[in-house]
């Protein structure tokens, strides 16, 4: 059985990142990822995903997001359909992480 993918709210993600192990996706377009990104945050591109994958912690925690959270779904879907237990989906995305930068 796969573990539930987790939502989280940028508003709620100050505990997450706060964790030493963990390990942040950007799987936006390689020129966004450039362009500026969270800290942390390795771009998500095929060759890194088959690796962690294969031979990746499956206990580490990952936060992965997108956009707006729509295309960071379908990876946290197939990281947990191959056991990782600790996947969160970032909602709204780096849209709303922004957003929030921004207001704050």
């Amino acid at each position: 059985m796969t573990a539930p993918i987790k939502m989280i709210l940028c508003e709620d993600i100050q505990n997450l990142l706060d964790k030493p192990d963990l390990m942040l996706l950007d799987c936006r377009d390689v020129g966004d990822y450039r362009s500026n990104h969270l800290d942390g945050a390795l771009h998500a591109h095929d060759t890194l995903v088959e690796t962690l994958i294969r031979k990746g912690d499956k206990q580490r925690p990952i936060l992965i997001y997108c956009y707006s959270g729509h295309r960071s779904e379908h990876l946290c879907e197939l990281f947990t359909g191959f056991g990782f237990e600790q996947v969160y989906n970032l909602g709204g995305g780096y849209l709303r992480w922004q957003e929030l930068q921004v207001a704050g």
